[in-house]
């Protein structure tokens, strides 16, 4: 069946690294070595942090970086490489005014909620361009910290139902431990993938995603749903020994 695989998509936090952590040198050389063929890395993350988690560690080629397919806060951009720099194909950015509408309805409701955090490491709520995101310890916070924050997942859901019956236009969704998403209405991974599998010609079939969060409600779900092949991990350590053997078989 891995005969007719063209494309190999990751989501990027617990699945290629820990949360907001450089990629380990083992994973960085398995990435590179399955990029003889197209590689996608979407995140809800901007594509910064893909390049301090994982780009600048991957001491590449050109041969093997032009496989690589970047599409950040989940895939509302889209960056490839090309003369030896990362060139943005397209964002789907949001307005000035939808961005402080969505600033100011995150902010309401994770204080009347009691989720804001008093002393946050780093940023609450970021600007991404085409995505706003909340992040409720901030976005440095420690990886223990943040599975200690919300381990049920109730805390996101709450947050995320206010801000979506306030933002009735505009896509409101879990992220990743801690954040919430806000983007264009209809922007989800899955609106970034349909446009790389349009661009690549390829079919579900012929895609592979691996993800941490692909439960009916996780924020790697909507790939799931497309119809692809899907591989469901819990820690960077999963991805490695799976790709380790999707290699020996292509």
């Amino acid at each position: 069946m891995n005969e007719t695989l063209r494309l190999v998509a990751f989501d990027l936090d617990d699945t290629l690294t820990v949360s907001k952590s450089k990629i380990d040198p083992h994973m960085a050389g398995l990435l590179a070595e399955l990029a003889r063929r197209d590689v996608c890395i979407i995140t809800g993350g901007k594509f910064g942090q893909v390049q301090a988690q994982v780009l600048q560690y991957l001491h590449a080629p050109a041969a093997t970086l032009v496989h690589l397919h970047i599409m950040p806060t989940c895939g509302t951009r889209y960056y490839v490489w090309r003369n030896g720099a990362w060139h943005r194909r397209y964002a789907e950015d949001l307005t000035e005014d939808e961005k402080r509408g969505i600033v100011n309805v995150l902010a309401e409701g994770a204080k009347g909620l009691g989720f804001w955090e008093r002393s946050p490491c780093g940023e609450i709520i970021e600007d991404r361009g085409s995505q706003i995101t909340y992040s409720a310890l901030g976005q440095r916070a420690p990886a223990d910290a943040k599975h200690e924050w919300d381990p049920d997942g109730s805390k996101k859901r709450k947050l995320r139902d206010y801000a979506a019956e306030r933002l009735p236009d505009l896509e409101v969704r879990v992220g990743g431990t801690t954040s919430i998403d806000v983007t264009r209405n209809g922007i989800d991974k899955a609106f970034g993938i349909k446009r790389l599998m349009e661009q690549l010609s390829i079919s579900p079939d012929e895609l592979l995603f691996i993800g941490d969060r692909l439960e009916e409600g996780g924020n790697d779900y909507p790939v799931r749903a497309l119809g692809v092949r899907w591989v469901e991990v819990s820690q960077w350590q999963d991805t490695a020994l799976y790709v380790q053997d999707l290699l020996r078989q292509i």
